[in-house]
C-alpha cells in the first residue's frame, strides 16, 4: 500500500508539533506494509534546524517550487491507496487540487490544528491551506481534536466523513532513559512561545519559580521574547532535539503541559508531548481541558493545575505518589495512545472512507 502526504514537515521539529507526530506514525504504517512518500516545502528556518533527512521504507521529497515538483507528484498519486494534505501545507490550496483530481487514491485532509483553523473562520479571516470549497469534496477529514470540533469541521467546511485522529507516542524513541544534570528540574516545560499559551505560562510556572526560588525550572522551547519573565531559578534550553527529549523528560521530578488557549477552548486536544512525557516515566502536571479525563485520570494518572497553588501542591507530593502516578500513566500511555495503536486507527478510517469512495462511480479505487 502506498500513501502520499503534502504537509508542513517532517524533516525538522523546530517550532512545530507536526515533525514528531509524523515520524512516528509514518514508522509504524511502515511495520503494517505501506510506503509513504512527504513532500514538504524546503524553507531556510526548517533547513537549519533539519534532524532528519529520509523515510525510512519512503521518500522524503524536498522542494522550492510547487510547478517543480508536479511531474514527481502526479506520477506518485497515480501509484497511491491514499492522499493527504495536512494543515499549514504551504501549497494546501495547490495540493489539495492535485490530490482531488487523483482518480485512485483516498483523499484525505488531515487538521492537525482543527481549533486554529475554526478559530480563524469565526474570525472572518481567510485559511490559507484550505480552498473555496472547503473540505467538502475530500472522502475523508481527521482532526487532532475531537468533541465538538468535529461538529464545526461538517457544518462551518462541508466535510462528509471526520474522524478524530489524536496525538501519540513512539514507545521505542520515548521511554526512560538515564537523566542529564544539564536538564535537572524540579519541574519542566517543553514548548514552542506562543502568546496563547503565555497566561497560562506565567500562572502554572513563572509564579510557582518564583514562590519556590530555592527550585529548579527548565523550560526547553524556541522563539521566546527578550521581554519573558525570567526567574533567578528559571533555566532554559533554545531548541531540545527530538532524541533529547527522553533525556529531557527523564530528568525532571515533574513536567508541565499547557495548551493554546483555542485548543484548550474547544477540549479534547491532548497535545503529542503530553503522551511523550507519559512514556519516558515522569509525572505531568497539566492545564484542564474538557475531555482530558478521557485520556488520563486526573489524580491517578495525570495532575490538573488551574492555578499557581496546584503547582506548588504537586511540588509538595511524595516521591513515592508521583512515582505511582507516572507508572500509572505510562501503563494508560503503552495500552491506548502509541504511534503503532493510532496507526490501526489511520488505517481503519481509511478503509471506512475507501467504502464511502467504492459507491461513487466516478472514483476508481485499488481493488475494485
Amino acid at each position: 500500500m502506498k500513501m502520499v502526504i503534502f504537509g508542513l514537515t517532517i524533516s525538522s521539529s523546530w517550532g512545530n508539533g507536526h515533525a514528531t507526530l509524523w515520524r512516528g506514525l509514518v514508522r509504524a504504517l511502515a511495520r503494517q506494509g505501506w510506503t509513504v512518500v512527504f513532500f514538504e516545502r524546503d524553507v531556510p528556518y526548517y533547513a537549519d534546524a533539519r534532524d532528519l533527512f529520509e523515510i525510512e521504507g519512503g521518500e522524503l521529497v524536498l522542494y522550492r517550487d510547487w510547478t517543480d515538483i508536479l511531474p514527481a507528484a502526479r506520477r506518485h498519486l497515480r501509484e497511491a491507496d491514499a492522499a493527504i494534505v495536512t494543515s499549514y501545507c504551504p501549497d494546501g490550496v495547490h495540493a489539495s487540487d492535485l490530490a482531488l483530481s487523483a482518480e485512485r487514491p483516498v483523499k484525505v485532509f488531515y487538521d492537525l490544528d482543527t481549533p486554529v483553523t475554526l478559530s480563524a473562520l469565526g474570525r472572518g479571516e481567510r485559511v490559507p491551506y484550505i480552498g473555496a470549497r472547503g473540505l467538502r469534496d475530500f472522502d475523508l477529514v481527521l482532526s487532532y481534536t475531537g468533541g465538538r470540533a468535529l461538529h464545526a469541521l461538517r457544518e462551518r467546511l462541508g466535510a462528509r466523513l471526520v474522524r478524530p485522529l489524536y496525538g501519540h507516542v513512539d514507545p521505542a524513541v520515548h521511554r526512560p532513559t538515564t537523566p542529564r544534570r544539564h536538564y535537572a528540574a524540579d519541574l519542566s516545560y517543553i514548548g514552542t512561545y506562543a502568546a496563547d499559551r503565555q497566561d497560562a505560562l506565567v500562572e502554572l510556572f513563572v509564579e510557582p519559580a518564583r514562590k519556590r526560588p530555592a527550585n529548579r525550572f527548565v523550560i526547553a522551547g524556541t522563539q521566546y521574547p527578550d521581554d519573558f519573565p525570567w526567574a533567578r531559578n528559571i533555566f532554559f534550553v533554545r531548541h531540545l532535539p527530538p532524541d533529547e527529549h527522553p533525556a529531557f523528560y527523564s530528568s525532571g521530578r515533574l513536567t508541565l503541559n499547557i495548551t493554546r488557549r483555542a485548543m484548550a477552548e474547544m477540549g479534547w486536544c491532548p497535545s503529542g508531548r503530553l503522551f511523550e512525557a507519559a512514556a519516558c516515566g515522569v509525572p505531568v502536571i497539566s492545564d484542564w481541558w474538557e475531555g482530558l479525563d478521557h485520556f488520563f485520570a486526573p489524580d491517578r494518572e495525570i495532575l490538573v493545575a488551574r492555578q499557581a497553588a496546584d503547582t506548588l501542591a504537586a511540588l509538595d507530593r511524595s516521591e513515592a505518589e508521583l512515582k505511582t502516578i507516572a507508572a500509572r500513566a505510562r501503563d494508560r500511555v503503552l495500552a491506548e495512545h502509541t504511534s503503532q495503536k493510532r496507526a490501526g486507527e489511520f488505517v481503519s478510517c481509511l478503509e471506512r472512507a475507501r467504502e464511502s469512495a467504492d459507491d461513487r462511480p466516478t472514483l476508481q479505487m485499488h481493488g475494485s
